[in-house]
């Protein structure tokens, strides 16, 4: 999958917040990049508001367009609310996953852990970060010295970070279980969802 390699503040001054993670530099400079970006009163259209959204959600997730859309399309065809169907498969990801347990510092971190075969669902290697974990199945880092010294450096690093209440870890055997699917109130999603949903809509 093709990644986001490019100047990450920037992209979190045109949204202004900290998309791939806490940046003293956003803090210092909380506007739009450019000259105009101070003082810039530009209204939005709606669909620019729509695009914006969706945006963060990618850039969040780390997706391409194709995925993000295949997502929508996904939750639209599931019973229930379609947005919060959305961030359910989002959050079900096993690249995501894996950084909300703590294996990994970062969701690009962790879609590299992954990659590179460190991560096993139900005993078996998974290297597709786009995984779909199910409700039972059990996350592990692999057996091996590499990646348990990977993984136990990141979790040392991860401690101030709060696991999920819909997931559980078992830090001694490097393992982790999706307990349930999270409701919409413990998302709390880097943007509205709705927005989105109705920007697919049109």
């Amino acid at each position: 999958m093709a990644r986001y390699t490019g100047p990450k503040t920037k992209i979190s001054r045109r949204f202004g917040i900290p998309i791939f993670g806490p940046s003293k530099y956003l803090e210092r400079r909380n506007y739009g990049p450019g000259m105009h970006g101070p003082r810039s009163r530009r209204k939005n259209t709606e669909y620019a508001l729509g695009l914006m959204e969706k945006q963060k959600f990618r850039y969040f997730y780390g997706l391409q367009e194709k995925q993000f859309r295949a997502i929508y399309e996904t939750a639209r065809r599931r019973k229930g609310v379609t947005g919060e169907n959305m961030l359910q498969i989002l959050e079900t990801r096993l690249d995501n996953l894996v950084y909300q347990l703590g294996f990994a510092p970062s969701r690009p971190a962790a879609r590299q852990m992954v990659g590179h075969g460190h991560i096993q669902v139900n005993g078996r290697k998974v290297d597709i970060s786009s995984y779909a974990v199910q409700i039972n199945d059990v996350i592990e880092v692999k057996n091996s010295s590499v990646s348990r010294q990977l993984a136990n450096k990141n979790l040392e690093l991860s401690t101030s970070r709060r696991v999920p209440e819909w997931v559980h870890l078992d830090k001694d055997f490097f393992k982790g279980v999706l307990m349930r699917l999270p409701s919409r109130d413990e998302i709390q999603p880097i943007g509205n969802e709705q927005t989105v949903i109705e920007f697919y809509s049109r």
